[in-house]
């Protein structure tokens, strides 16, 4: 079984959008995905809201720390933010790296409403991204 893990800074917007899309395109049993953050800031409720919207459930889902994940060999280390591809330290090895930065939505500022436009237009994005690299994987 291959496991995929995505990695970002908290593990409460963009890893957890990536996680939520690649597990509905990747029905396959041969792959196993997990989000961490180098650190974890729990799950965004905007977040949350955004992807709701358009179908995506995240029951289930948690705020977990990459050193949860140290001790496991993944085939596939997903970055979704420069900080975390450059702060890195477990997963120096792997031998599918793969980094994409996103736009972090939770520096969104405004009214509830401006905030969401911003958390909207992030989960687009990571949609198509997902959608494309489900064709390399």
């Amino acid at each position: 079984m291959k496991k995929i893990l995505i990695l970002c800074t908290g593990n409460s917007c963009r890893s957890q959008m990536v996680e939520a899309c690649l597990r509905s395109l990747i029905v396959d049993s041969k792959y196993t995905i997990f989000s961490a953050g180098l650190e974890a800031h729990g799950i965004n409720p905007y977040m949350k809201k955004a992807m709701e919207k358009v179908g995506y459930s995240l029951e289930g889902h948690t705020s977990n720390q990459m050193v949860e994940y140290k001790d496991i060999m993944f085939d596939v280390v997903i970055t979704v933010c420069d900080h975390a591809n450059e702060h890195c330290p477990y997963f120096k090895n792997t031998h599918n790296r793969i980094h994409h930065s996103f736009e972090d939505p939770a520096k969104a500022q405004g009214t509830d409403e401006e905030k969401i436009v911003v958390y909207e237009r992030v989960r687009d994005e990571i949609i198509d991204y997902c959608a494309k690299l489900t064709l390399d994987l």
